[in-house]
């Protein structure tokens, strides 16, 4: 009897684990919304409330700027991965459930991987050494192996993100924004190699199913995440729960930060360089074609809708134009059931686009002292007519 007993609860926790890891990918069923997180430092439960309290359903969060005792955090170091920093763990540990207890599904975003260095811990300098041989790999998929098998039974967790915008084209003769054929004819010659990202993340996939064959893995596409840079992969990953990633700031020439200092600011609808010199009219029309080419490719490879994502997306505040992109780009992702996370939510390090301070909202003397003593970011915020138009979305 105790015999029976005991293999009657084995298989009711069995069929719980496989009903609770069925879920993870039905999460991404239907049209999810969230924010970005890039903190300087953990950020307080009450950020992670406020942040479901405008009914946000996940969160983006990447670690890459916390605090170790050690060159990178979690990784110890990029140039020399010898094992994920247990201190940094917990501390990341912590995050996620600060963040899942407040009803967010969390997506782990590493800025970093061993080997692949984000710019902005790297004196600004782009750090490509990952994809110069597949020998540089190895490390990257070691510290997967091992953050999947920690991460893996946390019920917060809907995906791991594999890294934050890669660009393996960038230093290897492919322009950003090329043309089709342009990019068909580089990645017939890339195809198989080291600067392969398709191959890259069908590797790295491969080894984390060894410890996790549940949790959804989402992937940025190359060129630093680009809408358009999709397009010139020929066939669609292998396992079959990868959420495919894109990042929407273009034309980055009006929405981002030096637009402002322009003397003439360009405007959004307006004629806009992109692409290298030439210029075009951006408007809603532009939005929707440009947004159109992952949809596009993910049909055309058999590869449902609702296993796109827009990572990130947004505009510098300040610029008089945001709302009008905002809302066209917002408008385009959900004509076609998109998930999405703008970005960022309450960013401790930089006010540019944190749309609860409104166009011409400041965040004070306060929050600049809490920057220059690694404090945590005093400010008390609340909604804006410009956040509103992502509120009303979420």
């Amino acid at each position: 009897m105790k015999i029976k007993l005991i293999a009657i609860l084995t298989t009711i926790a069995l069929f719980s684990q496989s009903a609770n890891a069925a879920n993870l990918i039905e999460f991404w069923n239907s049209p999810q919304h969230g924010g970005n997180v890039f903190n300087r430092m953990p950020a307080s439960s009450s950020l992670y409330l406020d942040l479901s309290g405008y009914n946000a359903s996940w969160v983006r969060i990447a670690y890459g700027k916390w605090e170790s005792e050690h060159r990178d955090f979690l990784i110890g170091d990029a140039d020399h991965f010898r094992g994920i920093i247990q201190k940094d763990l917990v501390k990341l540990k912590k995050e996620i459930n600060n963040a899942g207890e407040s009803g967010l599904k969390v997506v782990i975003a590493p800025l970093s991987l061993p080997m692949y260095r984000w710019a902005q811990n790297n004196d600004n300098r782009f750090d490509g050494r990952l994809f110069e041989n597949e020998e540089n790999w190895k490390p990257a998929i070691a510290f997967w192996l091992e953050l999947a098998t920690e991460l893996k039974d946390n019920p917060h967790v809907a995906a791991y993100n594999i890294l934050n915008e890669p660009a393996p084209e960038k230093l290897n003769g492919l322009p950003e924004h090329s043309d089709l054929t342009t990019m068909s004819n580089w990645y017939k010659k890339a195809k198989g190699s080291s600067y392969d990202l398709a191959k890259f993340y069908n590797t790295i996939i491969t080894a984390i199913r060894e410890v996790d064959p549940h949790t959804p893995i989402m992937v940025d596409a190359g060129w630093y995440a680009a809408a358009d840079s999709f397009s010139y992969w020929d066939h669609p990953l292998k396992d079959d729960k990868v959420l495919y990633s894109f990042h929407m700031y273009e034309p980055y020439a009006a929405t981002s930060a030096p637009n402002l200092k322009r003397k003439t600011p360009y405007r959004y609808p307006g004629v806009v360089p992109f692409s290298g010199d030439k210029k075009e009219m951006w408007d809603s029309s532009r939005v929707d074609t440009y947004l159109n080419m992952t949809v596009e490719w993910a049909r055309s490879r058999g590869i449902p809708v609702n296993r796109l994502v827009a990572g990130e997306f947004g505009c510098v505040r300040k610029m008089n134009d945001c709302a009008a992109y905002l809302n066209d780009v917002i408008a385009a992702f959900d004509r076609n059931a998109l998930h999405w996370a703008f970005y960022s939510f309450r960013e401790d390090a930089w006010d540019a686009m944190n749309y609860e301070l409104g166009v011409k909202g400041n965040v004070g003397f306060a929050y600049w002292e809490a920057v220059k003593n690694n404090k945590p970011d005093p400010s008390k915020y609340k909604t804006s007519p410009l956040f509103s138009l992502i509120q009303k979305k979420l």
